[in-house]
């Protein structure tokens, strides 16, 4: 049984948030939400808030056990890049790119345990 949360649209880049989204790939819930209340990152706030969301979606849909889960999976991806301009010198213009992640966390049970 898995149980997933998404977060689409995040305005992060992708490349920023995979570091935090790294940090907890495969470790128990409650070790990963440690990890992310004390990461010095802007992106670990929406990961904790959707780490909780799918700790949630578990044991509220799925009826499965809080301190057996472990994330399983979790992906960054691409969302759309916000394009801008920005005024330069003598009437020229340079293009800002502002990305945005697709966030996603799937959480399992621990067997055998």
């Amino acid at each position: 049984m898995r149980a997933t949360a998404k977060l689409r649209m995040h305005r992060a880049t992708p490349r920023k948030t995979r570091l935090v989204i790294d940090q907890i790939r495969g470790k128990d819930v409650g070790e990963a939400e440690s990890i992310l209340k004390f990461t010095d990152k802007r992106a670990a706030a929406p990961i904790l808030k959707l780490l909780t969301s799918a700790k949630a979606n578990a044991v509220n849909n799925h009826d499965m056990f809080e301190d057996d889960l472990f994330v399983a999976e979790a992906q960054v991806g691409d969302g759309p890049t916000l394009k801008r301009y920005l005024p330069r010198a003598r009437g020229r213009a340079d293009l800002l790119r502002k990305r945005t992640s697709h966030i996603t966390i799937t959480l399992e049970e621990r067997r055998g345990q």
